[in-house]
């Protein structure tokens, strides 16, 4: 545990042994944001392993994109990792500011406009948006952008997305679900949802609960509108979930095929963080 500003974080970290940090120039630096805190990995851009993951956990969520920049500032300039000379950065903004629009319907004049349609918008809000071509579709949403700006000024220029376009994009990248199959994304008091079915998106959202009944209501809302199967469909987790939380349990009593969407990642090995935890970053 560390100290600093008045707050307290948790690090978690593992660098394999045959790889060091060396060589940065040959390195990828990917790098998730939320209120809560945020982690990164460093893969080597000729082998493609990770080489080295940390994730930093605020003990409450903040109230301001703001005191993120103030907070990830002084972890900056205290973690050497990150002060690396990269070859490429990707980073994600993880929040639930984002939605999404069919390419027929898109036009990027009206990117306030379509989140003003689920969400309360700021006139100092900055609007992007990230394609999709999978879905024939674009992610609206409102990035963090005074991390932005920080992590320009320190590094240049670097690409960033929406964690529900990098979610989607893993999961084509990583899984083969024959069947009507949903994976479910959990981190804190959100959920990104996705059903796939043979590398086809049939649908993706993200909702906010607070309780285990919040959580499993929109389960079976999002199975009830695609016709799935409660006892047969089977339901992937990844994230901020265990089997001995309440809302597996109740997920459980609900859906019979259960299970996590476990990483290969040889850096999960020895760690102390299970294998299907940040699969956005290291799936």
């Amino acid at each position: 545990m560390e100290t600093g500003l008045h707050y307290t974080i948790k690090k978690v970290q593992k660098k394999t042994i045959k790889t060091t940090l060396e060589k940065s120039n040959h390195h990828k630096l990917s790098i998730q944001f939320t209120l809560d805190g945020f982690s990164f990995c460093i893969t080597n851009l000729d082998s493609q392993e990770t080489i080295h993951f940390c994730a930093y956990t605020f003990p409450k969520t903040l109230e301001t994109p703001e005191k993120l920049v103030a907070h990830f500032e002084t972890i900056f300039q205290e973690d050497n990792h990150l002060q690396e000379d990269f070859k490429e950065i990707l980073v994600i903004h993880q929040n639930s500011l984002a939605t999404l629009v069919p390419n027929k319907l898109f036009r990027e004049e009206h990117l306030k406009d379509y989140l003003d349609f689920n969400i309360k918008t700021l006139k100092t809000d900055f609007f992007a948006f990230d394609n999709i071509d999978q879905l024939a579709a674009k992610n609206v949403y409102v990035p963090f952008v005074n991390v932005n700006n920080y992590l320009f000024q320190n590094f240049g220029e670097f690409e960033y997305q929406h964690s529900t376009t990098a979610f989607i994009k893993k999961l084509l990248q990583t899984t083969s679900a024959p069947g009507k199959t949903m994976f479910v994304d959990v981190w804190k008091d959100q959920i990104s949802v996705v059903v796939l079915e043979d590398k086809k998106v049939l649908f993706s959202n993200s909702f906010s609960f607070t309780s285990k009944e919040d959580f499993i209501y929109y389960l079976l809302f999002t199975a009830e509108q695609l016709e799935l199967n409660t006892n047969e469909f089977p339901l992937f987790f990844t994230g901020d979930i265990l089997e001995e939380t309440e809302i597996y349990k109740i997920t459980y009593q609900y859906i019979r095929n259960v299970d996590f969407l476990r990483s290969k990642n040889p850096i999960f090995m020895n760690s102390s963080f299970s294998n299907h935890t940040h699969f956005i970053l290291l799936g």
